[in-house]
């Protein structure tokens, strides 16, 4: 691994955060102790040169976050190239999978300690309203089983902006629920109380910035 395909300062934190003895390897060393504990490290491939990664992350360096919420931030796609393209910031990421959330919260034992971790569901999000200053909810409405409630909910814990991404053309995933279109986007965060919808296309996904 080398830090042009990988997010090596994260890996590194994982790995720590699940092997003390980690922490005083080198990083040949501490390679092969993961792969003998059985750590995967492919989730910390770099992805940011995905359009809608960086369509996001430009949409994020222009609304200057002070903290940030990431829901549903799975094996960490988004979340590693968001981490490491605006530093300084508090990030809290939410997943309902109990395994992903420990593995997150292992690279916070490791030392990134402006990165939290939390299980829960994104149509019931256990944070105090407009708590963060913006939300990010990627690749996500599209599985829920109530779009309704979880646009509602990032709205809720949102203080000034919700970025979404969702597909725009059908595929063969088994886990997409639903196939939202420009104007049904649009009204989904409408309905739950947005006062302004902008959604741009970028390689087959939409991009909504949502204001609060």
């Amino acid at each position: 691994m080398n830090d042009e395909t990988h997010y090596l300062e994260f890996a590194r934190a994982f790995v720590c955060g699940r092997i003390d003895e980690a922490r005083s390897l080198g990083d040949e060393a501490r390679w092969q102790a993961a792969s003998a504990a059985g750590l995967r490290l492919h989730k910390f491939k770099r992805a940011a040169a995905l359009p809608r990664v960086s369509q996001v992350l430009g949409a994020l360096r222009g609304l200057e976050p002070t903290s940030i919420l990431d829901v549903g931030s799975g094996r960490g796609v988004f979340l590693w190239a968001l981490l490491a393209t605006i530093p300084n910031v508090a990030v809290t990421a939410v997943d309902r999978a109990a395994q992903r959330v420990a593995d997150l919260q292992a690279v916070t034992r490791g030392g990134i300690t402006r990165l939290a971790a939390v299980c829960a569901d994104a149509e019931a999000l256990p944070f105090p309203a407009a708590s963060f200053d913006v939300v990010t909810v990627l690749e996500v409405l599209e599985h829920v089983d109530n779009p309704q409630r979880a646009s509602a909910e990032v709205l809720r814990v949102a203080r000034r902006f919700v970025v979404a991404s969702v597909p725009s053309h059908p595929d063969d995933n088994p886990e997409h629920l639903r196939l939202f279109d420009a104007d049904s986007l649009t009204q989904l965060f409408r309905d739950a109380g947005a006062t302004r919808v902008q959604v741009d296309f970028v390689h087959n996904h939409m991009l909504a910035t949502v204001t609060v």
